[in-house]
């Protein structure tokens, strides 16, 4: 694990929610802001915003979403949290460190497992 991410399980709660720029009705805490200014990765919460009209997940009360980084490629995948999956994407390069990151979605709140 990156040496800058290894830290996340150490987020539990958060004090403060961040509001998504371009999708206002949306917010991060700060787990997942610290994922996105550490691994410079404030596209990966562009990309899970941007997927919310999709039929498959705008009514969808929580979400798993899961990067997986091998050899500078990516994928991104959402889920139930029961294993059905709901949407993937394919991202052709990433920069993102190789372990990849966990992030939920529960009632518009995007957040890490530890903060729940």
């Amino acid at each position: 694990m990156s040496a800058q991410l290894a830290d996340l399980e150490h987020f539990t709660g958060s004090e403060t929610w961040y509001t998504h720029k371009l999708f206002p009705s949306f917010h991060y805490t700060e787990g997942v802001r610290y994922v996105a200014q550490t691994a410079s990765a404030y596209w990966l919460l562009d990309a899970i915003m941007s997927n919310q009209l999709k039929p498959a997940l705008k009514n969808q009360q929580f979400q798993q979403w899961k990067l997986a980084v091998t050899a500078r490629r990516g994928k991104l995948i959402c889920d139930d949290g029961n294993g059905k999956v709901l949407h993937e994407q394919s991202i052709l390069y990433t920069d993102f460190p190789e372990t990849g990151v966990v992030i939920w979605l529960v009632d518009k709140v995007l957040l890490l497992p530890s903060e729940y």
